[in-house]
């Protein structure tokens, strides 16, 4: 060998030697870009008050973009949409923005979005809700949980005013729904399009239900007609948005399957 070609040789040999060191340090770097991303998320998904010992985070959803929707089934798809006006900037939400054409089996909300594939027990739910209707006494958004078929669930209604029917934690069990909580003396106020923190704690084994209402204990009951199930978002039949979902359990069931009839 020349030492031309000697030269040349051992040019090569760097250049290579370079470009691994060059794809090793991109590798890092989008590693690190990953990493800190996940740190975020972690931090974001932090509870605003403490959950049960051996929790962990089950299930999050911010909406940042369209496709998130396709984690969902509704009564009506038709009545939901992506909206880029969520809780924070540049953050996007679920919205209930119309009537569902959706006929119950018994008297019970009409506007449901279910998180598809996923059956909570005991969880503790903290999600971002904003009511977009007008002002009137049964102005609502409301929680789905323990669903396990169109007739059999329960679901919190929150509402501006009290009474059997409005603000309450019900029962749908193959007849029309049952207040199980006991009527408090007012309701809450959803304001503008302001948005509002929910917190919903399930104990399966106890059969005890909490809402928070912004840090504030709204509802206290004890049920254990149903299990594990599906948890969800909606209206009995207002409009509304949904964002910053977070669910903390032990554990999650799979639970694929069709929720409600195909249109």
């Amino acid at each position: 060998m020349n030492a031309k070609t000697s030269c040349y040789s051992h040019f090569l040999r760097v250049m290579r030697t370079c470009s691994y060191v060059l794809i090793a340090a991109i590798v890092l770097c989008c590693s690190t870009c990953v990493d800190a991303k996940d740190v975020k998320a972690a931090a974001d998904a932090k509870p605003t008050m403490p959950v049960p010992k051996g929790f962990k985070l089950l299930y999050s959803q911010n909406f940042d973009h369209a496709d998130a929707l396709k984690g969902f089934q509704f009564t009506d798809a038709k009545a939901w949409r992506f909206s880029d006006k969520g809780n924070g900037a540049g953050s996007g939400a679920m919205e209930l923005f119309g009537r569902s054409k959706y006929k119950t089996k018994v008297r019970s909300p009409f506007n449901l979005g279910m998180i598809s594939g996923k059956k909570f027990g005991s969880f503790v739910l903290e999600v971002d809700l904003q009511q977009t209707g007008r002002e009137y006494g049964h102005r609502d958004m409301c929680l789905f949980f323990g669903f396990t078929d169109v007739a059999k669930f329960y679901y919190t209604h929150i509402a501006s005013t009290p009474d059997p029917h409005a603000h309450n934690v019900f029962l749908v069990n193959e007849k029309p729904r049952v207040a199980i909580a006991k009527i408090p003396k007012k309701g809450i106020k959803w304001g503008g399009e302001v948005w509002q923190k929910v917190r919903l704690e399930r104990d399966a084994g106890k059969g005890d239900i909490k809402l928070f209402w912004n840090g504030n204990l709204i509802h206290h009951t004890n049920d254990k007609h149903f299990q594990a199930g599906h948890i969800g978002f909606g209206s009995f039949d207002d409009t509304g948005k949904v964002d910053n979902i977070r669910i903390w359990g032990k554990n999650v069931e799979d639970g694929g399957r069709q929720l409600f009839p195909k249109k």
